[in-house]
């Protein structure tokens, strides 16, 4: 999950499958971890784990309004493809990972110590999520 705002990824998953499971799990952590607006949008495209009656459920539950990209418009979920594009190409093609655990631990320090506070997005003015997120939270405006 990611927070368009600071291009924050404010909540993630790692499994051997792409049940709609993952995608709550993903959301519990975003939502345990960040003070989420009511009915604010959920974003995804429309893969079957996306379109899920228990996905559907969950989001009216939580008070998460539904948002699906359209068929073959890429640009919808532009900043979740850059995001796994760069995990991708900067951690999981450039090693071996054994087991499962060590894929999770691996992709916990990507995101939560390289890409949130470290990586600089060309979008954010060369400054970091974790940067944008803060000074959002701290500006006078923000109140």
């Amino acid at each position: 999950m990611i927070d368009c705002y600071s291009k924050t990824v404010i909540g993630w998953a790692v499994a051997d499958h792409m049940r709609t499971d993952l995608v709550v799990t993903a959301l519990d952590m975003a939502r345990r971890n960040h003070d989420l607006a009511e009915d604010c949008i959920f974003h995804s495209d429309r893969g079957a784990q996306y379109t899920s009656r228990q996905l559907t459920d969950y989001l009216a539950t939580h008070r998460m309004r539904p948002s699906m990209g359209r068929t073959g418009i890429c640009w919808d979920n532009a900043l979740a493809e850059s995001f796994f594009a760069a995990l991708k190409n900067e951690l999981i093609y450039r090693t071996a990972f054994p087991t499962i655990t060590q894929v999770r631990k691996a992709v916990a320090f990507y995101i939560e110590v390289f890409y949130n506070r470290q990586r600089l997005h060309s979008g954010l003015d060369y400054r970091t999520p974790h940067e944008v997120h803060t000074g959002h939270k701290t500006s006078p405006s923000a109140a």
